[in-house]
């Protein structure tokens, strides 16, 4: 009988133990580079925030929150007959081994409703709802430096 208890507390434990090891190794899948945001100026209520994030495996970002920001949304940025064109959008895939950057005039992230601005230096956390193959959800913490309200319109990254 005592050995059937320290089977079952044995098994509890490691059952226990392997949940906690899942997650870390699931958020780790998804890897996150160049986090900044751009800053702003007394009274202005938006910004963007930009990364480049690359899944291990297939993945998707679902949404994006910051305590610093009332509203936070993944914004596709599009062309269309000459009208630029902004609408938020519920799923953004993370294709296994490819890099997806969020960068001005494509995808990026909007924060609106700032509770503050936002000045060169400042770093803006940000908290990444990623949906795994597995259809697991998974969060990441990221902080993202603010960069200068003139900071350059793309990313130049060779990949």
């Amino acid at each position: 009988m005592l050995f059937d208890i320290v089977l079952d507390l044995r098994s509890g434990i490691g059952a226990l133990l392997a949940c906690f090891l899942v997650a870390p190794a699931w958020a780790q899948s998804v890897s996150i580079s160049d986090a900044w945001v751009r800053g702003t100026v007394a009274g202005q209520t938006a910004t963007g925030a930009f990364m480049e994030l690359k899944a291990s495996e297939n993945a998707a970002l679902l949404g994006v929150s910051s305590p610093i920001a009332g509203t936070v949304e993944v914004h596709e940025m599009s062309m269309d007959k000459g009208v630029m064109k902004m609408r938020a959008t519920p799923k953004l895939d993370l294709p296994a081994g490819k890099v997806v950057a969020l960068k001005p005039g494509s995808y990026h992230i909007m924060l609106m409703d700032l509770k503050q601005p936002l000045k060169k230096g400042d770093s803006v956390p940000l908290t990444l709802k990623v949906e795994g193959k597995d259809k697991r959800l998974s969060t990441l913490e990221v902080r993202a430096e603010v960069r200068e309200l003139t900071a350059p319109p793309a990313m130049e990254h060779k990949h």
